[in-house]
């Protein structure tokens, strides 16, 4: 146990334990765990009610804190209640393992280095997914996994789905989650994100064994579908209340306007013209009646057209809560030019009822569309006019 002797101290004095989560793994466990031994004695194994020989193999191990329970309820409930049971026991970190045998103890020096309560952070282990033996749907699962979480977050990984994690539970204290099975994995990498902490990544080895040998637990439709919800919600989440939120305290921090002045409208390498139909784009799509799809659809356009993107979904915040009601109001005065009854009234009205919104869509839908091309070609021929000025000007001070 030299190695133990080497390390244990220093995940005593950090804090950090090594949590597995486990269900009917007994042929791979008692390996595992011996492997995970010979590094440190902060280990916790959660039993997620297995009912093969599990049990048998952590009584050869006294030395492990075990949690137990039954029936099984799915890894996102083992991990939850394993978190749980670390910061009882005085934990401020947690280094998650698989219990099948993926994952080598000899990368847990790399996640101890990196536990700094000073920068909390959840490191991923990221694997090397073209290696022998790799499940083709793994490597597709993964990439679809990375896109959708870049969506949710901004951020770009090469490696969302490793169980290989490094959580600092301290800074997650508080937090509280809805998934219960494989997907909890994705929720708990966005929520953390959205709440500022930092997600990194390490490379880590994987050992894939030949497919007559793998157990798992993935259920390939159900838990695909799963995951295919949680992810549209978090996106309708992300576009709906984060990105808007995070952009704004971007925007009014020190030097946010600063950055958006010089970096994204004075800076070179894009045309005028081009700069000036993103704000005008942007501004169209903050007006154009299709509320909770705005930025979505901002950002899928503004890709296919080339535009500059940051600058698109910084403009389309046009419609911020303040201003939404302005929006609407302004929506239906221009809608008055093309009905015959004026329902303008319907915003002010107590009595509203969904038979007035039906019978009124048509003022505010056309007016919104009008005011929205028009307050985009506006907000674009302003912004073309004022870089043809100050970039002008900030060229011949440069010569």
């Amino acid at each position: 146990m030299e190695q133990q002797g080497t390390y244990d101290a220093q995940f005593g004095e950090r804090k950090v334990c090594v949590l597995i989560p486990t269900y009917n793994n007994a042929g791979t466990l008692g390996a595992v765990l011996e492997q995970v031994l010979g590094y440190t004695r902060h280990v916790i194994v959660v039993n997620d009610g297995s009912t093969d020989g599990t049990t048998a193999v952590l009584e050869r191990f006294p030395q492990v804190n075990v949690l137990s329970y039954q029936p099984n309820r799915g890894k996102g409930i083992a991990l939850r209640r394993g978190f749980k049971f670390a910061v009882e026991q005085g934990y401020d970190f947690a280094i998650t393992m698989d219990a099948d045998g993926q994952h080598y103890a000899s990368d847990l020096p790399a996640f101890l280095d990196k536990a700094d309560r000073n920068d909390p952070a959840i490191l991923i282990g990221a694997r090397n997914l073209h290696q022998e033996n790799m499940p083709g749907k793994n490597t597709f699962a993964n990439k679809f996994s990375n896109f959708w979480f870049y969506v949710e977050t901004g951020l770009k990984g090469p490696d969302t789905q490793s169980g290989y994690r490094l959580y600092p539970l301290f800074a997650m204290k508080g937090m509280r989650f809805m998934c219960t099975k494989y997907e909890f994995e994705i929720e708990v990498l966005v929520r953390s994100s959205w709440k500022g902490i930092r997600i990194g990544w390490e490379p880590v080895g994987v050992y894939y064994p030949p497919a007559e040998e793998r157990v798992s637990h993935f259920r390939p439709f159900r838990d695909f579908s799963r995951i295919s919800v949680l992810n549209t919600v978090l996106v309708t989440i992300a576009f709906l209340y984060i990105h808007p939120r995070n952009l704004l305290r971007f925007i009014f921090s020190k030097d946010g306007l600063r950055y958006l002045w010089r970096e994204q409208l004075l800076a070179a390498g894009e045309s005028n013209a081009r700069k000036a139909a993103s704000v005008g784009f942007g501004v169209f799509m903050g007006i154009f009646p299709v509320w909770g799809f705005q930025m979505l659809i901002a950002v899928i356009v503004a890709a296919f057209l080339r535009l500059n993107k940051a600058l698109v979904l910084i403009a389309a915040n046009i419609s911020l809560p303040p201003v939404i009601p302005l929006i609407v109001y302004g929506s239906f005065m221009v809608g008055r030019m093309f009905v015959q009854e004026d329902a303008t009234w319907i915003i002010f009205s107590k009595g509203l009822t969904l038979g007035d919104v039906k019978q009124n869509l048509f003022q505010y839908i056309t007016g919104a569309i009008v005011l929205a091309v028009a307050a985009g070609l506006v907000a674009g021929l302003v912004t073309y006019l004022a870089l043809s000025v100050f970039r002008r000007k900030r060229a011949a001070a440069q010569t």
